[in-house]
């Protein structure tokens, strides 16, 4: 079974940074692809980034495009998040999330993903 437990929320001022890290356990996970998804209050989830864990291949959503970088570390079956430039507009509960599909392309949808993390609360102070 797999599992995501996603780590490294809090609050930062405005511009300053932060690292998200998802870990995974279960099986194999060369195949799958890998999301950072985020939902403020009221409003939906949204994309934010995504890897394929095999070919290394990223996607982002524009609004985090040149700020945030998404990495993964094999061995340790981690997926990072890094995020500078921090906007108050960044503020909601991040969530990783992973697609057992196994396609060429990072999935953006959130219903493509099977398996979710709990989430960890990322605020932005103005």
């Amino acid at each position: 079974q797999v599992q995501l437990v996603e780590s490294g929320g809090g609050l930062v001022q405005a511009g300053g940074s932060l690292r998200l890290s998802c870990a995974a356990s279960g099986p194999t996970f060369s195949s799958y692809g890998m999301g950072w998804f985020r939902q403020a209050p009221g409003k939906e989830r949204e994309f934010v980034a995504g890897i394929k864990w095999r070919l290394g291949s990223t996607g982002y959503a524009d609004s985090v495009k040149g700020r945030f970088t998404i990495s993964r570390d094999n061995a340790k079956n981690i997926v990072y998040l890094q995020m500078n430039g921090l906007k108050p507009e960044d503020t909601a509960v991040y969530y990783c999330a992973a697609d057992s599909a196994g396609t060429v392309r990072v999935r953006t949808t959130p219903y493509s993903y099977e398996y979710w993390g709990q989430g960890t609360q990322v605020t932005v102070s103005s």
